[in-house]
């Protein structure tokens, strides 16, 4: 790589840096709408709503489609990220 490579390079991962941070608060945001969510639920059967993880992934992926985003990427974090929570939310559900 040459050296105005490696200064380009530098720069693009602050600005990836920099917007990992901004995830992270909207992670942050995003989990304590999810506890609030939680204290609504009576049963663990309620954690999975496979209707709703439907309607989520198919409305992120026309958003995708919109805005010129690969759906491929979208829909694995998000599906990811669904399931991320729901593991959450079995966690957190044993000590309510």
């Amino acid at each position: 790589m040459s050296p105005k490579n490696k200064i380009k390079l530098k720069l693009l991962r602050k600005k990836l840096d920099k917007i990992d941070n901004q995830l992270l608060k909207v992670v942050k945001k995003r989990t304590e709408i999810v506890k609030k969510v939680l204290l609504l639920k009576s049963s663990k059967k309620e954690i999975i709503d496979k209707k709703r993880i439907s309607v989520v992934l198919k409305k992120i992926r026309n958003q995708s489609l919109k805005k010129n985003i690969d759906p491929k990427i979208t829909h694995r974090i998000w599906k990811n990220m669904i399931w991320s929570y729901i593991d959450f939310e079995r966690r957190k559900f044993k000590k309510k």
